[in-house]
């Protein structure tokens, strides 16, 4: 089902290079493997209990109350579970990652609802925006992986002209201290009904234009990608919810060296790598 065309489907042969070929703007999609299908296989059997069987649909059998309640205990659960924890390591393991340069950044469970782009409180959701603009490192890599197979239509896109090409933005409105001066909360992501009204989101200002990447993967495939990257979520009108699950990675020795994506506009201030968790640390709840 795939059209991997737009990108590279297998790492160089060592991970100094994979990340060189990361930071000079490649794009990844590597076909799932057992890390994968095992970390997919275990938030699936938590997001079935919450949402039952038929967890695309779930937007049509639950309040919007309860739905955002239900959904928001799940990514609670992945992000701040040791067990789940294991499972992100197993995955960069499974890439040729060390993990003991690795800071990484607890998995993330991301949701898009069937014409969730309607509701004022997920507008940010479908802003343009680098990765970066969040107040993360030039190094950063982020790591995607959906929990069923995805079409275009109900994932995102990337722009890959502007990889190297200042956009009119207005990062400079982040700040990592302020966004997590309330707790944990805004990370974890969409806590709290009104975080999206009242929270501060980084977003692209500008029309864009050129090449346009879409994505397309099976369930347990991993798009990995510098963090300098522009992308946007697509509005969702197919029915469906759309389920994926999305951490981050920094490699230690490229910080202390420098080797990193070029900076053509970030402005945010402050670091999310202080938060980031260090290999044998004890992550933070």
């Amino acid at each position: 089902m795939k059209d991997v065309s737009d990108f590279c489907t297998s790492l160089p042969a060592t991970n100094s290079d994979a990340r060189k070929s990361l930071y000079d703007g490649k794009i990844f999609l590597i076909s799932s493997n057992k890390a994968t299908e095992e970390f997919v296989a275990a938030v699936l059997e938590v997001v079935i209990e919450a949402l039952g069987d038929n967890f695309r649909e779930c937007h049509k059998a639950f309040s919007n109350d309860e739905f955002f309640s239900r959904v928001g205990r799940i990514r609670k659960a992945v992000y701040a579970s040791g067990e789940f924890h294991k499972y992100v390591n197993r995955v960069i393991e499974s890439l040729g990652f060390d993990l003991q340069n690795q800071a990484y950044d607890p998995a993330r469970m991301r949701v898009v609802s069937h014409d969730g782009h309607l509701n004022p409180a997920a507008a940010p959701v479908y802003f343009g925006h680098r990765d970066t603009w969040y107040s993360n490192h030039q190094a950063m890599l982020t790591w995607w992986i959906p929990l069923h197979d995805v079409f275009a239509e109900e994932t995102f896109e990337f722009y890959p002209d502007y990889f190297a090409k200042h956009v009119e933005n207005d990062s400079e409105i982040f700040d990592f201290d302020s966004w997590v001066s309330g707790g944990q909360e805004k990370r974890i992501g969409w806590q709290k009904k009104d975080t999206g009204k009242t929270a501060t989101y980084p977003s692209l200002k500008e029309k864009v234009s050129g090449q346009k990447i879409p994505v397309v993967a099976n369930a347990g495939d991993v798009l990995l990608f510098s963090g300098q990257h522009l992308h946007q979520t697509l509005p969702n009108v197919t029915g469906q919810t759309r389920f994926s699950l999305d951490f981050r990675t920094v490699d230690l020795n490229d910080v202390e060296n420098k080797i990193e994506a070029v900076n053509v506009d970030n402005r945010s201030t402050g670091s999310s790598l202080v938060q980031f968790i260090r290999p044998g640390s004890v992550p933070q709840s």
